[in-house]
């Protein structure tokens, strides 16, 4: 049974649940999920509503024109999706390939629901996974003598296949502003948060030679500033003095590959919503 999903913040008021409610209830709508979310600091309302089309009087192709005079009057942001829709993810990776495998396995087993179009590698060794996956696969070498000409022709390729999510599944460049400004709050990449304490060369050496005891990982969307963006998710895995170098490499890829696909699934079923510097993640 298809649902509509509505995404909306706007500054926080009395009755907002209700009003919002009100509209789908006086179309007959059926409310299946109604999350919202305050945030006290900025006085922020966000919310997750999830509603059935059948039996809902208005037609799937004007509820964005229905909903947009109440929408005016509480000053929201928001947007409207559909659980029919497959959102389009286009993948940048480079030479670590376990975040590359577990997309498309999952992917392939239903797990995802988005379409992926291309991957984009700067370097040639997951073109067997992309083919053995059946998903286009483009080179595109990056150099800082050619980076201009070579992002310019990744956004061209995402861009041309409508791409809504860029996931740099352990994409070893730093995109530049012009890239990430033509995707806002659409690029997701996921990394080792424990790495800024151990920079440079061999930050998993360094971290075994000072016998840390927690390996961390971070997803988060991607901006101008360094691992800076919006955090989406987080987790933490145990290491202890029995584990060899090998074991935390391991550690680490798996707890980065499970985060990175359960993020980009949370944004697949629209359960993302980003303010200021912050992600709203609906559960």
């Amino acid at each position: 049974m298809e649902s509509a999903i509505l995404l909306l913040s706007c500054p926080d008021a009395k009755g907002i649940d209700a009003r919002i409610s009100s509209f789908i209830w006086q179309n007959n709508g059926n409310i299946v999920h109604f999350d919202q979310h305050v945030d006290e600091e900025f006085h922020q309302y966000f919310a997750r509503i999830e509603w059935t089309l059948e039996d809902f009087r208005i037609p799937k192709g004007e509820i964005q024109k229905a909903f947009a005079p109440l929408a005016s009057e509480l000053r929201a942001d928001w947007r409207i999706h559909f659980s029919s829709e497959r959102p389009k993810i286009g993948i940048l990776v480079s030479r670590h390939l376990h975040c590359l495998y577990d997309l498309l396995a999952k992917w392939r087993e239903g797990r995802l629901r988005c379409e992926i179009p291309l991957i984009i590698g700067d370097h040639e060794d997951a073109r067997p996974i992309a083919e053995m996956f059946g998903v286009p696969f483009h080179h595109i070498p990056v150099s800082p003598e050619r980076r201009v000409e070579s992002e310019k022709q990744q956004v061209s390729l995402l861009e041309r296949e409508g791409v809504e999510l860029v996931v740099l599944a352990r994409y070893g460049k730093i995109l530049s502003p012009y890239f990430v400004n033509r995707f806002r709050n659409r690029i997701m990449s996921v990394h080792p948060s424990f790495l800024p304490a151990f920079p440079g060369k061999d930050p998993f050496t360094q971290a075994y030679r000072r016998g840390v005891k927690l390996l961390g990982a971070t997803v988060h969307f991607v901006t101008e500033e360094l691992d800076q963006g919006p955090i989406v998710l987080q987790d933490v895995v145990r290491v202890s003095h029995r584990d060899r170098l090998a074991d935390l490499v391991r550690k680490s890829e798996d707890l980065e590959k499970s985060l990175l696909s359960e993020a980009v699934r949370l944004f697949c079923e629209r359960r993302l919503l980003v303010y200021q510097n912050k992600t709203i993640v609906f559960e």
